[in-house]
């Protein structure tokens, strides 16, 4: 960060933030399963109605569960889905996908890496191993080439996929943006990267000279970062490493839940509680 940096701050609320997502945008949202997604974003977006987006991650499991069971999903991109061990499988996403509620572009994890790769790096496709003998490339029309260098190996390739958000979960910003992540950031990087406009929602803000102390340690620049929302808390009912763990028997009621249920979990979330909710 150098001595221009750009001080002024990004912060605005959680529902502003969210109100800057039209409907039928695409939406990558960071973290894996039930670790330090954006929770309190995907709870916003069902609380403004929003409609026909596409969700692209490639570990979800909660996050595309309840915006499936709120109609706010028309296409998913993803490798594997589920509610994780202690609860099994996604049900309400299972069955938006049975019954054609929404289409699905089925990945592996590492494809869809690629074409987030592809995107970032400004390139139309992205080579990935391990497809062949896979039913999934043939699934979603991708090619596989000839190595142009004469190995006589061939190599599927994967078209680019840019978001129109990337939406993070992190667990300190700055007043300018500037984003750390404590323990593994998962895919939260390349989405970044790959997306045209990066929003994120964070455990607190530190100074500034914390992050030029450790700038190694930043995950996000602030000059990626078009808008931050500070929301403790906010991976709830996921975690948050170090701040809290994951919250089961609130995922218990959650999973067992009716339509009316899940909008009590919804209204009890902790983003619900705060004054700069509205």
């Amino acid at each position: 960060m150098s001595s221009g940096y750009i001080s002024k701050s990004k912060q605005i609320s959680l529902a502003e933030m969210v109100s800057r997502v039209p409907d039928g945008s695409s939406l990558a949202l960071g973290g894996s399963f039930l670790h330090r997604g954006p929770f309190s974003f995907v709870r916003e977006l069902i609380r403004q109605g929003k409609r026909e987006l596409e969700i692209i991650k490639q570990s979800p499991g909660y996050d595309i569960d309840i915006l499936c069971r709120a109609g706010a999903v028309r296409k998913l991109r993803a490798g594997i889905v589920a509610m994780e061990g202690n609860f099994g499988l996604a049900q309400g996403y299972r069955r938006a996908v049975e019954t054609g509620q929404i289409e699905l572009e089925e990945h592996a994890c590492m494809s869809l890496t690629a074409g987030l790769r592809a995107a970032a790096f400004g390139v139309p496709f992205q080579p990935c191993g391990g497809l062949h003998g896979s039913d999934i490339p043939p699934l979603n029309g991708w090619h596989c080439i000839d190595d142009p260098y004469g190995s006589g190996e061939k190599t599927w390739v994967i078209p680019a996929i840019q978001p129109d958000f990337a939406v993070i979960h992190a667990s300190e910003v700055d007043s300018a943006g500037n984003v750390r992540i404590y323990g593994t950031y998962n895919w939260d990087r390349i989405m970044s990267r790959a997306a045209k406009s990066v929003l994120v929602v964070a455990e607190r803000v530190v100074s500034t000279e914390t992050f030029k102390a450790q700038p190694e340690m930043t995950v996000v620049p602030y000059f990626m970062v078009e808008a931050f929302a500070v929301v403790p808390n906010g991976a709830w009912p996921g975690s948050c490493w170090p701040h809290y763990e994951i919250d089961y028997p609130a995922v218990e009621r959650y999973v067992a839940s009716d339509q009316a249920g899940m909008q009590e979990h919804i209204d009890n979330a902790p983003e619900a509680k705060e004054p700069t909710h509205v």
